[in-house]
């Protein structure tokens, strides 16, 4: 397997790296990304709405994730593949990133800022294309720096305490 294909399976936060949990995981930024083509190519705020709704509820919600189950329904299950669990908290983070983004563009063109709409869509699709092509996912990137940062925040503001 590719270095660049072990580091996103743990960057998402899952420990141990296969061939068949890359191919589930690609599954979901695959679907994100036709959704937000679609919705970018018709300028749909319903498409981003949509969207929105099931990436925020894939996060809050994990054992309900909408693309972990298409994946265990439709290719884990009829493959004899494991099904995906419970997503880590890294690709949590990320889905509901995806989701607020997806839902601020379903929001722009509602109101009719198209030139807002136009710029987040913009963004969507560099990260979904980071994603698809580059096996580098930025939200479970800011994710781990962040807890970086906090843990990092916690210990210092524990030894002044001690202090």
């Amino acid at each position: 397997m590719r270095e660049s294909r072990i580091r996103f399976i743990r960057q998402l936060g899952f420990a141990t790296p296969t061939d068949d949990l890359y191919s589930a995981l690609m599954l979901q930024p695959r679907i994100v990304g036709v959704l937000a083509a679609l919705g970018i190519l018709t300028q749909s705020p319903l498409v981003f709405l949509g969207l929105s709704a099931a990436l925020l509820w894939g996060a809050l919600v994990p054992t309900q994730n909408s693309f972990d189950a298409i994946y265990n329904h439709v290719v884990a299950h009829r493959r004899g593949l494991p099904p995906l669990t419970t997503s880590p908290a890294p690709r949590r983070f990320a889905m509901s990133m995806a989701g607020g983004v997806a839902l601020a563009i379903g929001i722009a063109l509602l109101a009719g800022t198209t030139m807002v709409a136009t710029l987040i869509e913009a963004l969507l699709a560099v990260a979904v294309m980071a994603v698809v092509f580059g096996d580098s996912c930025a939200g479970a990137n800011l994710y781990h720096v962040l807890r970086r940062r906090l843990t990092t925040e916690a210990s210092r503001a524990s030894e002044a305490i001690r202090h």
